[in-house]
């Protein structure tokens, strides 16, 4: 973790919003903190325990990850396991910071990424999922995707290990996750979230990610940014093109 910090000279805040907790970390530190979330976490009340918590953190941007579906880079609609009012919410403002927030999911994938295509299927409260390439990370909903009687995170959350029991619910871990594998051509596989421990073993092509590579996903970021704030060599030829960097 400490390479990913050092790439940038910002200090970050990185804020992962799950179902159950928030749980926090920033440049220069090893240990997160967490509070509980639950349906009765707004922006708002998150906003004053993040300020209160992290009052002797020292950080110049933020990352949060937040567990709801995004389009063009935008949250369109609230958390299903958190309280109202997410969406259009101006968390730059609320911080007096700059911030960029992503899906909790895409934010892990982008921390557990090696190269190449990768998909990220992250095993928690529900089913989260992302797919990162060539260093580009985005969410994608295949939570409520028909399966069965239900959808495919009625039977790979914890609802669904719940509701199945352990035995059948690795059963149908490993046969969705195999599904998937099949049809998605893609270079490289990770299983993620708190559900991934309880597996005996991951599906075939699979490895195991962390929780904590979110933090990473949310120092990466910022890469980059700082060098594009420095002063670029003036481009005297009409035509040419700056080439821009993507987060």
């Amino acid at each position: 973790m400490d390479s990913v910090e050092n790439a940038t000279s910002m200090k970050v805040l990185v804020i992962d919003i799950g179902g159950n907790n928030v749980k926090m970390l920033a440049s220069g530190h090893k240990q997160a903190v967490r509070f509980p979330s639950g349906r009765s976490l707004t922006p708002q009340k998150m906003v004053a325990r993040v300020k209160k918590l992290a009052a002797h953190w020292q950080y110049d941007v933020i990352s949060i990850g937040l567990p709801g579906p995004f389009l063009f880079g935008e949250l369109v609609l609230d958390p299903v396991n958190l309280g109202p009012g997410w969406v259009g919410f101006d968390f730059s403002n609320a911080f007096k910071a700059p911030v960029k927030v992503i899906n909790d999911a895409a934010m892990q994938a982008l921390g557990s990424y090696r190269g190449g295509k990768m998909l990220f299927l992250g095993l928690g409260t529900g089913l989260g999922t992302g797919v990162v390439i060539d260093s580009v990370a985005e969410s994608r909903e295949l939570a409520h995707f028909p399966y069965r009687k239900g959808t495919l995170e009625d039977y790979v959350g914890v609802r669904g290990m719940k509701r199945l029991g352990k035995k059948k619910w690795r059963r149908e871990v490993d046969k969705i996750v195999t599904q998937l594998v099949r049809r998605i051509h893609v270079d490289d596989v990770v299983l993620g979230g708190g559900q991934v421990k309880k597996l005996k073993k991951l599906p075939e092509g699979c490895r195991e990610g962390s929780n904590a590579n979110a933090f990473i996903g949310g120092f990466r970021l910022w890469e980059g940014a700082a060098a594009a704030e420095k002063p670029r060599a003036k481009v005297l030829k009409l035509g040419s093109r700056n080439q821009g960097e993507s987060a």
